[in-house]
């Protein structure tokens, strides 16, 4: 409890630093990092059952820092084209290898390529989101950290104190209470922050909306929490490494964050 609570306190400031006083390359190259360390801990916990070929993870995450490079409006097409070449070279390894690698490598290597690298690269899109040349992303990035990270802090308090009802053997620790918590705190955290944004920085989101946003995305931040519970019990790992002391690994910090940042950004775009 103690070094989860330490570890919040120091990166909680960082984080804010970052996304308060950074401009769209700082954050691009920052989730460069994460995304490289991310990957590694992910193809790790696979290579005791199995051959990824993590080279191409790291290329892919090493990408992500050019992100701000490509014309915004043709980002989502250059990853579409990502998409099929990776595939494509997949195979070739497959075929090079003459099936050292086989399908079954190549196919936890793709997924943790999506799952990580793809997730991880909605973070940057979001905070360099412009719309009528206004950079909205700086404000909208904030619903994201505070409905997965606030949701997540929350549903650990109220579900530590007084969860008495399992949510899934997956992940036993957790509570339906907890769960519940998490919801409302991260629905409750999104709008005080626009209340903020509206009144100081003339934000002008819609309430209505914003509330939307923040209850699909505590939901889905919960899903993304199982999700990462899910591989590991798969990989059969407590923890995808012990980086951070009381957390376990990158992934099991920004589980919820990474698989929330799609979501994110296309329902900010949708209804905002």
């Amino acid at each position: 409890m103690f070094k989860r609570l330490l570890t919040t306190l120091v990166g909680m400031p960082l984080l804010f630093v970052v996304l308060i006083f950074g401009n769209k390359y700082i954050v691009d190259v920052i989730v460069t990092v994460l995304a490289l360390v991310s990957i590694h801990e992910y193809m790790k916990c696979y290579s005791e059952k199995y051959k990824p070929v993590t080279w191409i993870g790291y290329v892919c995450a090493i990408a992500i820092a050019f992100l701000h490079i490509i014309p915004r409006e043709q980002i989502l097409n250059y990853l579409g084209i990502t998409v099929v070449s990776i595939v494509a070279i997949l195979f070739v390894q497959v075929i090079l290898t003459e099936m050292k690698t086989n399908t079954a490598d190549i196919a936890i290597t793709f997924f943790g390529i999506i799952y990580i690298v793809g997730f991880f690269a909605f973070i940057p899109i979001l905070f360099g989101y412009e719309k009528n040349g206004e950079q909205l992303g700086k404000f909208y990035i904030w619903y994201l950290f505070l409905a997965t990270w606030g949701s997540d802090i929350f549903a650990f308090l109220i579900g530590r104190t007084f969860g008495k009802h399992k949510f899934s053997k997956i992940s036993p620790k957790k509570s339906i209470e907890g769960c519940i918590a998490g919801i409302v705190a991260g629905v409750v955290l999104v709008l005080v922050a626009t209340v903020l944004f509206n009144t100081v920085f003339n934000l002008n989101a819609n309430y209505v909306a914003v509330a939307i946003i923040g209850f699909v995305l505590t939901v889905v931040g919960q899903v993304g929490d199982f999700a990462a519970s899910c591989i590991k019990r798969y990989a059969e790992v407590k923890d995808f490494s012990n980086l951070l002391p009381g957390h376990g690994g990158l992934i099991d910090r920004f589980d919820s964050v990474i698989f929330t940042a799609p979501f994110a950004y296309y329902l900010i775009i949708l209804l905002l």
